[in-house]
């Protein structure tokens, strides 16, 4: 919602496979890399789910924001989905819980959710929850303001550290040229290329 990146998006749990990242742009001007992970079950310290493999993007991460559907649809219950991904950051490594997290109340659009948070609040003693609708959009600048500015407080990057035992692979793509421009025998010149090609095939000639 808050970037260009285009992950599979469905009306049921865990529909996100694999870490969509995508940039995103602050309304004042700042911009930062926001990886959309998949979700963890109770047991991802232990592999359940491929859980090792996603909390090791978690320890990439130098803040994390942790999203919890606050409409307790299908008999979840928010405070305990907060408390047991808690629990699976803990128990895969420690340090995961120092990192800076910033608690987001999903789906506010819903009309138990008004309750659902106040409840989480109290329970868990907790006041600095950022309330959002990711369908209405409603609050999103809020958060994104609260994760730039998390941001700056760590940017140092000796403050978070890649266990030695994790290698972390980034692949760079050469971007394709959108068209190459040739001169033949003839004098005439020859326009092509993957992404000319796509435009010309939208044409109705």
């Amino acid at each position: 919602v808050v970037s260009e990146a285009k992950p599979k998006i469905a009306d049921y749990h865990f529909t996100t496979l694999i870490p969509n990242l995508g940039v995103v742009a602050v309304p004042d001007g700042r911009s930062f890399v926001m990886a959309d992970l998949p979700g963890l079950i109770e047991g991802a310290h232990t592999g359940l789910g491929l859980g090792i493999q996603f909390l090791k993007h978690v320890e990439r991460t130098r803040v994390i924001v942790h999203v919890i559907d606050m409409s307790a649809k299908e008999d979840r219950d928010p405070v305990s989905d907060y408390l047991k991904i808690n629990k699976e950051l803990e128990s895969y490594n420690l340090d995961l819980l120092k990192r800076p997290q910033i608690i987001v109340a999903n789906k506010m659009d819903m009309p138990e959710s008004e309750e659902n948070l106040k409840r989480f609040k109290q329970e868990l003693g907790i006041d600095n929850v950022i309330a959002i609708s990711a369908l209405t959009k409603n609050n999103l600048n809020e958060l994104l303001y609260a994760v730039a500015d998390k941001l700056e407080e760590v940017k140092d990057a000796e403050e978070i550290v890649t266990p030695q035992d994790v290698v972390v692979e980034y692949n760079f793509v050469e971007p394709e040229a959108p068209f190459t421009i040739t001169l033949e025998d003839d004098g005439v010149y020859n326009v092509s290329g993957p992404a000319i090609e796509r435009l010309f095939n939208k044409l109705d000639v």
